[in-house]
C-alpha cells in the first residue's frame, strides 16, 4: 500500500521537528523524492490530519497527483504540524515505525 519507505517518512518527521536548523536539509530531501513518493507523502499527511480516511488512501494519492500546483516540499513544509500529521497518518495506516524511530535517536 505505502510505496514511500517508512524510514524516509521517519527521517522527514525528525527533520521537521528540528525546525529552522534542518529546514534546508528537509527541503532538499523532499525535493529529491520521486513523484510517486511525493504523492504518497502528501496523502499520508492528509490522512494524518483527517482530510481523508485511511481506507481512502489511494484516492488521497490520486488527489495529490491531480492537484499538485506547487513543489511538494514547499507545500508540505508550509503545512502546520507536518510531523504530527505524518505520524498520525502512519498510525492510521497501521504502520509501526517504533524500531525505525529508535535508530534515529
Amino acid at each position: 500500500m505505502l510505496e514511500i519507505t517508512p524510514a524516509k517518512v521517519v527521517q522527514i518527521i525528525f527533520q521537521s521537528r528540528e525546525g529552522p536548523a534542518a529546514e534546508a536539509e528537509l527541503h532538499q530531501f523532499i525535493a529529491g523524492l520521486n513523484d510517486d513518493e511525493k504523492a504518497q507523502l502528501t496523502a499520508l499527511a492528509w490522512v494524518g490530519r483527517g482530510s481523508f480516511e485511511p481506507e481512502d488512501f489511494a484516492e488521497a494519492v490520486a488527489t495529490a497527483v491531480a492537484e499538485a500546483s506547487v513543489p511538494t516540499e514547499d507545500y508540505l513544509m508550509g503545512m502546520p504540524h507536518l510531523a504530527e500529521n505524518l505520524e498520525a497518518g502512519l498510525e492510521a495506516l497501521g504502520i509501526d515505525v517504533s524500531e525505525i524511530e529508535t535508530d534515529f535517536l
